[in-house]
């Protein structure tokens, strides 16, 4: 008998028990299911970050306040400072590098932000004129935050996109006053829809002066600085400069530290990697226990087809025949799953990205693909081998005498 009559044979006996084969494979539709759509929103993460880095450009660069020894991390904190870092440190960074387009302070915060009766939290974000430069934003109408702005603490405000429409409707916001944190502002400026980045949702966003800032959270320095590299392919004149401009300001003391976006991103890759890898591990649980389950029916299927393996021995067949002959079918099992897995798994995928638009949406990779179905192969042949051997070393005789 050769390889496409025993493949007969083995579908010729799922096709007569449907329902048991049904279950059978349903712990490998689920475990290769699984392992798609775990993958998928872990790669959809992976891309969704660096597309949000891609946007910002290559050339960005952070300081915050502290020395760290680990690359990656936020923008705020301090650890062991000896100066804070201030608004005069970021403009003596632009004015005595040429290898610095700009230099934004940053302090970050949280405030209620008041339009009469209306009110809603929002995050303040104390800058000046180089933010736009910086981070590639634009003001829709209006304009940015000066340097006289800061320099003459006004107060004045840029407000995004989703202040504007839930404080001020359909009628304009330039020009009225808002209270921040119970301290009245102006609006100058409101910015293009931009989403989020970085963690922050620009649309939900307050500038103001940093000053201002400083005054309001009741801080001595920024929580950070961004800053902008002249040349995007080569980031090491800017981070010399940086680190040596910096320590001579502080007393030649490195006590700050530098995060390249390079850095932000491998950070996000290590975490969104390992994260899928146990995403991953957790599916395969879901493909062992398909596995165990797809055992467990072939030896009954073993026993109940005991006199007919007596039979087939009886008439020639060989003891490497009936092996091949239950492994097939036991592969064939974990295909027919697998492929309905890989189908269910995609389905769910564009089923998150249609019914959760604000999620990542899930991205199905070849090597997920490959690995779900190699795997539920695997299981068919590893969980197989021992009902095979089974069939394989019956006696012809006794088999033929069972009832």
């Amino acid at each position: 008998m050769d390889m496409l009559e025993q493949t007969q044979v083995a579908l010729d006996s799922i096709k007569s028990n449907k329902l048991r084969s049904f279950l059978t494979t349903l712990g490998v539709i689920i475990g290769v299911a699984s392992v798609i759509l775990l993958v998928s929103i872990g790669e959809g993460l992976k891309t969704y970050l660096t597309d949000i880095f891609a946007g910002m450009g290559s050339n960005l660069l952070f300081v915050t306040p502290g020395k760290r020894n680990t690359k990656g991390g936020g923008h705020g904190g301090a650890l062991s400072t000896v100066h804070k870092l201030t608004v005069d440190d970021a403009r003596a960074l632009g004015q005595r590098s040429y290898n610095i387009m700009g230099v934004a302070p940053r302090v970050v915060g949280g405030a209620a932000i008041e339009n009469g009766s209306l009110s809603r939290d929002s995050v303040v974000l104390g800058t000046d004129e180089q933010y736009l430069k910086v981070h590639n934003l634009k003001v829709a109408s209006g304009r940015f935050l000066l340097k006289e702005d800061s320099d003459g603490r006004r107060r004045v405000a840029v407000i995004g996109q989703t202040i504007a429409k839930e404080l001020f409707g359909d009628t304009s916001a330039l020009g009225r006053t808002v209270k921040v944190s119970d301290t009245r502002f102006r609006i100058v400026g409101i910015m293009r829809p931009k989403g989020q980045s970085l963690g922050i949702d620009y649309d939900e966003v307050v500038f103001i002066p940093v000053t201002c800032a400083l005054d309001m959270f009741n801080q001595e320095g920024l929580s950070s600085l961004s800053i902008k590299a002249a040349n995007p392919t080569n980031l090491q004149p800017a981070i010399s400069d940086i680190r040596q401009i910096l320590k001579h300001r502080h007393n030649n003391r490195e006590d700050f530290t530098i995060i390249s976006q390079a850095d932000l991103l491998a950070t996000a890759n290590r975490i969104t990697s390992t994260m899928t890898l146990v995403l991953l591990g957790i599916a395969s649980i879901s493909l062992l226990v398909g596995g165990i389950g797809i055992m467990n029916i072939m030896l009954v299927s073993v026993r109940e087809r005991t006199r007919e393996i007596g039979v087939r021995k009886a008439v020639g067949a060989r003891r490497m025949d009936i092996m091949i002959q239950f492994l097939i079918e036991s592969i064939v099992i974990s295909l027919i799953g697998g492929a309905i897995g890989l189908l269910l798994g995609a389905l769910i995928s564009l089923g998150i990205s249609s019914a959760v638009p604000e999620f990542p949406p899930p991205k199905i990779t070849l090597w997920a693909v490959m690995v779900a179905f190699g795997f539920s192969v695997a299981v068919g042949i590893f969980f197989g081998v021992a009902p095979a051997k089974k069939a394989a070393d019956l006696d012809p005789i006794s088999a033929l005498r069972y009832e």
